[in-house]
């Protein structure tokens, strides 16, 4: 055995007595996971999505979306934008927008303002932040709904379908075409 295949190698005990090297894959090939261990692949399934509020509509944060929530974050004003384009909110570095969408889509303001959560969905150039109701929480085992209920205008072609939990409707909203279709209205 060379000095490169050798640390490339894991040493494995042989009970043969003979000292004996299997390559990594090998070596991970003879695995057999501990009774009761939960795989990778079990762990996926029960993977929750999370769901945030804005009024009375629920969303889903797409899977492999990065997102973070601010607790009353500084929001900087930006002259002559639309009422729902809040400002800007400098979140390492990157500027990025806040929009709060019920103003957007006509729902009635929040009662209490004092405890104003932004949900910040991507990041880089890509990020969003969007005034929500309360933290997201994980939903497991939802169910597909069929039909969707009157939805705004604005809001109707970014939603891909539903899903229920309790008695609770989930948007599977797509908030990257939402906030570029957003973006080229403004200009």
């Amino acid at each position: 055995m060379t000095d490169e295949t050798a640390s490339r190698a894991t040493h494995v005990p042989d009970t043969t007595g003979v000292g004996e090297w299997l390559s990594p894959r090998a070596a991970l090939a003879r695995f057999e996971p501990p009774e009761g261990m939960v795989l990778a692949a079990a762990v996926e399934e029960k993977r929750a999505r999370y769901g945030y509020r804005i009024s009375t509509l629920g969303f889903l944060i797409k899977a492999g979306c990065s997102s973070e929530v601010l607790h009353k974050p500084d929001i900087w004003d930006m002259p002559g934008s639309s009422p729902w384009l809040l400002g800007l909110v400098n979140l390492r570095s990157n500027l990025v927008p806040v929009f709060d969408l019920r103003q957007l889509f006509g729902l009635p303001p929040r009662d209490d303002a004092a405890t104003q959560r932004v949900l910040v969905l991507d990041q880089g150039e890509k990020a969003a932040g969007l005034l929500i109701d309360d933290f997201p929480k994980p939903l497991l085992d939802m169910s597909f709904f069929p039909g969707l209920p009157q939805l705004p205008d604005e809001l109707q072609p970014h939603v891909r379908g539903g899903y229920m939990k309790g008695d609770s409707l989930w948007l599977e909203f797509d908030h990257e075409s939402f906030f570029e279709n957003l973006a080229r209205s403004e200009q």
